[in-house]
């Protein structure tokens, strides 16, 4: 029996993709979509990149909601959830079926100084406006948002200094060995990065560091994370475990609801363990299984996770998840303009050569084909030969052992 009436808390594109996918499936039924902000929905990975530069002045996704069918209702935030609906700061709307993508929302430091975060249009548009050449900026965290964000203010005329807690940039990503690797890179876009420094505050006028350290700065943008925007079903008998905990087909704990996006944590059966991707291509794939389901089927989400970012003229592309148990390959020479890595499935060797095993993560510099290869291996689990793969002559698609 259809579902009567569909709820879509959260107007971006995860929430998009959901009313497209639905209606893909001949879903015929009520769609409402909720969203916070006062805009149509559109693309953040732009924000830092294009948009920044002035290279982009419209990020829209151009929906055609009047096509969709869609009742959207812009500037309304959801507060709450009870047996069937939801509560907004506008209203209440009762639901058959309720999906959650709400997205997250940027970490803020302490203190009594402006700070500013990068995550919406509004604020994308209100910071390229403050990088003017000469400007002393300080960014906090080196992690993909903050570096990304750092190559266009760089390139925009700004005195950058970057600012990070941990021994090398993209250290929580990447680990700090192959993150390292990355830091050449801000020196010769004339930035000024400092690592293993923590920030104790944002005051008016620049940095409290540690010790009665300062740091002066024009404008600071703390780029340190985002939380699940999910506070609002505290509560509400959904399950949250960092974000909506979802199962392999995206049900949330309560039936009806479901999850997509940055906000749902959801069962990988490839990696054994609980996922929350914050990434484009997450967004634009979980709505699918979420819109097949609620017709009536039995989807499971188990992709391969793939993020993209641009820094410093470099392409580096990432698809997979590694932990630190996992084996490390060196592909190229990581000092050079293209290289890639590789992470092995863990064996419990302690540290020794790299064994056979299943590809699980891969990074790429600049080279693209590694990376499609590398996807395509990582989802075939089959196992790979290390020298192989440490070879960049070898195809890495030819990998896998028993490959020609």
């Amino acid at each position: 029996m259809q579902v009567e009436q569909v709820v879509i808390a959260g107007a971006g594109l995860a929430g998009l993709r959901t009313a497209e996918e639905l209606r893909a499936r001949g879903y015929t039924g009520a769609i409402t979509m909720i969203g916070a902000e006062r805009r149509l929905p559109y693309d953040r990975p732009p924000l830092t990149k294009k948009f920044m530069t002035g290279e982009l002045d419209d990020t829209s996704l151009r929906p055609d909601m009047t096509s969709l069918g869609v009742d959207l209702r812009l500037g309304a935030t959801a507060t709450g959830l009870r047996a069937g609906v939801l509560r907004t700061d506008q209203g209440e709307h009762p639901f058959g079926a309720l999906v959650v993508t709400t997205g997250a929302a940027p970490v803020r430091l302490p203190g009594s100084g402006p700070q500013r975060v990068l995550r919406t249009l509004d604020d994308a548009m209100a910071l390229r406006s403050a990088l003017r050449p000469g400007v002393k900026l300080a960014v906090v965290g080196a992690g993909w948002i903050g570096a990304e964000l750092t190559t266009s203010a760089a390139r925009r005329g700004c005195q950058v200094t970057v600012v990070e807690a941990a021994p090398a940039p993209l250290a929580g990503a990447l680990g700090t060995e192959v993150g390292s690797r990355t830091e050449p890179w801000y020196a010769a876009a004339g930035v000024d990065l400092r690592l293993g420094q923590p920030v104790e505050s944002v005051e008016p006028g620049g940095l409290a560091l540690p010790g009665g350290g300062w740091l002066a700065a024009d404008e600071i943008v703390t780029a340190v994370g985002v939380r699940p925007e999910v506070s609002w079903l505290d509560g509400t008998g959904v399950m949250l475990e960092n974000g909506v905990a979802v199962d392999e087909g995206l049900h949330a704990s309560v039936p009806g609801v479901y999850a997509a996006g940055d906000c749902a944590a959801f069962v990988s059966r490839r990696y054994r363990r609980r996922l929350r991707v914050e990434h484009w291509d997450n967004a634009i794939h979980a709505p699918a299984v979420v819109a097949a389901n609620i017709r009536g089927g039995d989807e499971q989400y188990d992709p391969v996770p793939y993020f993209w970012s641009e820094q410093f003229g470099r392409m580096v592309q990432y698809a997979g998840h590694h932990t630190a148990a996992d084996q490390l390959v060196w592909r190229g020479d990581p000092g050079g303009k293209d290289w890639s890595a590789g992470w092995l499935a863990g064996t419990g060797r302690g540290g020794g050569a790299p064994a056979p095993a299943p590809l699980v993560a891969v990074l790429t510099v600049s080279r693209p084909r590694d990376l499609l290869q590398g996807r395509r291996l990582i989802a075939s689990g089959d196992v790979v030969d290390p020298a192989r793969l440490a070879d960049p002559a070898v195809p890495v698609r030819d990998c896998a052992v028993g490959a020609r």
